[in-house]
């Protein structure tokens, strides 16, 4: 069973692009969007985002954008005015008002040339559904907890990372967190058949 407060990262295609037309750059794009399928997730399921699903989170949590993850990276931040995230009809949109530093100057030039092109979030999960009709079972994201981060990344989360260790050891606890509670039911029905076959045994016996 998973402890609650499992922090998850997930890594999607990045739909975001460097804005130059104000007086300051800025980066803007989403980091989900709603209702849309993602790939196998380390090959245990699959995983949407119901529209909704941030609402109560971005009341309370003070998101950071990151580059990589990493929290020497700063790019913006929620309290301090750098960073906006919000829900709209689509999906979880972002604004990042980046510093004048060289490893942002850096990183815009790197999204605006095509090589960066991934973006992470990281979030805690506190409400979800299931369905397992399919092959590979879907998860169904209702409510999140708290968002801490939103992350231009240069790779995804692969396993040979650190950052990646821990999405996957994550993912395989939601999985197999779900399955033992499928087990769970499983069991309990199993028995709640066996006990009704008996009354239905002893109560022939006793109209004999």
């Amino acid at each position: 069973m998973r402890n609650k407060g499992t922090r998850e990262i997930r890594t999607i295609n990045a739909e975001f692009r460097v804005d130059r037309s104000g007086d300051k750059p800025k980066i803007t794009g989403y980091a989900v969007r709603f209702n849309q399928l993602s790939d196998p997730i380390w090959g245990f399921f699959k995983e949407k985002i119901s529209p909704g699903a941030f609402r109560n989170a971005l009341k309370i949590s003070d998101p950071r954008a990151l580059q990589n993850h990493d929290p020497n990276l700063i790019l913006g931040r929620m309290s301090a005015g750098t960073l906006t995230v919000k829900e709209d009809e689509e999906g979880l949109r972002y604004e990042i008002f980046p510093p004048d530093t060289s490893y942002a100057a850096d990183l815009m030039a790197s999204i605006e040339r095509g090589d960066v092109r991934e973006s992470s979030f990281a979030m805690i999960v506190s409400k979800e559904e299931w369905d397992d009709s399919g092959e590979l079972s879907i998860r169904t994201i209702l409510e999140v907890e708290e968002l801490f981060d939103v992350s231009p990344v240069t790779y995804p989360a692969y396993p040979s990372s650190s950052v990646g260790l821990r999405s996957h050891e994550a993912a395989e606890e939601v999985f197999k967190d779900h399955r033992e509670l499928c087990e769970s039911r499983e069991k309990d029905v199993r028995e709640a058949i066996e006990r009704d076959a008996v009354l239905r045994s002893q109560t022939l016996e006793l109209m004999k």
